[in-house]
């Protein structure tokens, strides 16, 4: 399995393994992460969720060659599960985050509520670069968290930035060593699984009062953009060229 779930002492942990891939996600890892938030979110007996990869990896992104064989059509594709699922998710949700982290191991941390980061986590979103437009509502989101013109850098430029710069832009919460990351995001929620459960969900939903029907209208526009320009023959440039390890040129296109 390339998803590890397990459940202990109020935590459910949802933890991504294919370490030969940098964790990189495909369909199926989606549907599985999909129905463990959808599964512990339902669950009494769990009171928060952390999800992590390794000390060296996060998530690399999307695996390409697994969205060029099978790109998403609808609503009821498994990486739209996915976001409808974090983004909907009521209780607690903590991260650990060492090494990579590139577009959605980026844009899902706009949808939790702690975020620990290793010294080593490299951030990216490189959705213009694959000639791709924004998800998981992050045009939305994330200017909000850190202004306008530090978003657009990041989602227009798509280029890497490090921890601290992170922690920052209020995307993390510390930076840790990377070995201490994912034992000290278990700790913080240990500490939430002794809080009242009803007090925390009340706060999660004040906190993102009003914002939960821009979220689901602008992670629609999102998905309909991406779902367009995933299959266009920039995007086909762009992965292809990932895939054989050359620069992509774009200058046949309008």
């Amino acid at each position: 399995m390339d998803v590890l779930v397990s459940s202990a002492g109020g935590i459910a942990t949802i933890a991504l393994d294919r370490p030969a891939k940098k964790n990189a996600i495909t369909a199926p890892m989606y549907q599985a992460m999909a129905d463990a938030l959808r599964a512990a979110d339902a669950e009494g007996a769990v009171r928060c969720i952390v999800i992590h990869g390794t000390s060296e990896a996060f998530t690399a992104g999307n695996d390409l060659e697994d969205f060029l064989k099978h790109p998403p059509q609808d609503e009821s594709a498994p990486v739209f599960r996915f976001m409808a699922a974090i983004a909907g998710c009521t209780k607690p949700l903590v991260a650990a985050v060492a090494g990579p982290a590139v577009g959605v191991g980026t844009t899902m941390l706009l949808h939790c509520d702690l975020v620990y980061a290793g010294d080593n986590a490299r951030f990216a979103l490189p959705f213009s670069q694959l000639a791709l437009c924004p998800e998981l509502a992050s045009s939305l989101l994330l200017p909000m968290l850190a202004g306008h013109q530090r978003a657009a850098e990041k989602l227009m430029l798509g280029e890497p930035f490090g921890a601290e710069e992170a922690r920052e832009m209020g995307l993390v919460n510390k930076v840790l060593p990377a070995a201490e990351t994912i034992p000290h995001a278990l700790a913080q929620a240990a500490k939430l699984t002794r809080l009242p459960a009803s007090s925390l969900r009340a706060t999660k939903r004040l906190m993102r009062s009003g914002l939960g029907a821009a979220i689901a209208q602008r992670m629609g526009e999102e998905n309909d953009q991406f779902r367009a320009m995933l299959t266009a023959p920039e995007a086909r440039e762009a992965f292809t060229a990932f895939l054989e390890k050359r620069k992509p040129d774009f200058s046949k296109f309008g």
